[in-house]
């Protein structure tokens, strides 16, 4: 029998059926659904961060989550959402007006206190705290090191192993904003080393590979063709951190299912274990994810559907 011709799906939502059912309700303004979608995530950070990030960025284009907040205006949930609603449209902002632009600081501003307001209502919720980590980017010399500090301190003591907190630490130390790749590094082989077994923190490295390359592209000035990266992906060091984060990560796990809060966590350790040449754990990882893939950091080196397809069809298992 012929084999079923492969195609990755690169649903935005990773799955995740209940946050796909509530950003419909954003679509006709109807606030009730992220509200009972909130309330039944509840303590479980990684899939409350992973719904809020998304949620909010399809609040951004809308007033959705003001109407909530106008019918329930403590609501902490709603003041949560709003603070990352408001971090999202400050970086549509940003990315509309071009790397180096900087925009207006009483619209960053809006977006810090919005997050204060939020941390006051939730006191146990990291997630203000993420999204304050993540504006922080947008001033532009950053903020100073004792406030970054501060803000760290609060998230970590609520969620220590927070992967979307560390993320938007790396992002911030990164050399494409207030830091260099030795001070992003650092702070990721730092949180990976400290991780317990299963943690997905180890893949901070992989992410900060990924900064690395994207900053080379981005001071070149063009494609990733005009790069003269040698072997960004596949020296010695990318391969050993590859198999180090699958040994400390997926090996430590327990079972295989992907939840929709990390997948793109998966998709970031399978990319680099793809381009890295480690069959060993490129396959595997591979059959872990199935269909089920993130367009980054895949989008960065080149076609999505066409990078998936040819690992897949060279290393997938045949049935």
């Amino acid at each position: 029998m012929a084999r079923t011709r492969f195609a990755p799906d690169f649903d935005p939502d990773c799955g995740d059926t209940a946050l796909s059912s509530a950003r419909q309700d954003i679509v006709i303004g109807r606030w009730q659904g992220l509200r009972e979608l909130l309330r039944a995530t509840g303590p479980d950070w990684t899939a409350r961060g992973h719904r809020m990030r998304l949620l909010a960025q399809a609040c951004a284009g809308s007033s959705t989550v003001e109407t909530w907040l106008a019918a329930e205006p403590h609501s902490a949930d709603a003041l949560v959402l709003r603070a990352a609603t408001e971090t999202t449209r400050a970086f549509n902002v940003a990315i509309a007006a071009g790397r180096g632009v900087p925009i207006g600081q009483h619209r960053v501003d809006a977006a810090v206190l919005a997050c204060l307001a939020a941390a006051e209502a939730g006191p146990d919720d990291p997630t203000p705290w993420i999204s304050l980590i993540s504006v922080a980017r947008l001033y532009p010399s950053g903020v100073r090191r004792q406030e970054l500090a501060r803000w760290w301190d609060e998230l970590h003591r609520r969620d220590p192993q927070s992967m979307e907190g560390h993320l938007q630490v790396l992002h911030y130390y990164s050399a494409r904003w207030h830091g260099t790749h030795g001070l992003m590094y650092d702070f990721a082989r730092d949180a990976a080393g400290a991780a317990p077994a299963g943690c997905a923190l180890p893949v901070l490295v992989q992410y900060a590979r990924v900064e690395e390359y994207r900053h080379a592209v981005d001071t070149a000035g063009g494609g990733s063709t005009s790069v003269n990266l040698g072997r960004h992906w596949n020296h010695d060091g990318a391969l050993s951190d590859v198999r180090r984060t699958w040994e400390r990560w997926i090996m430590g796990r327990a079972g295989s299912e992907v939840a929709p809060g990390e997948l793109r966590d998966v998709n970031y350790l399978a990319h680099a274990a793809c381009l890295a040449g480690a069959e060993e754990v490129a396959a595997p990882l591979l059959q872990m994810l199935g269909r089920r893939f993130t367009r980054a950091p895949w989008s960065y080196t080149g076609d999505p559907v066409q990078q998936i397809t040819r690992r897949q069809a060279q290393w997938a298992p045949r049935a």
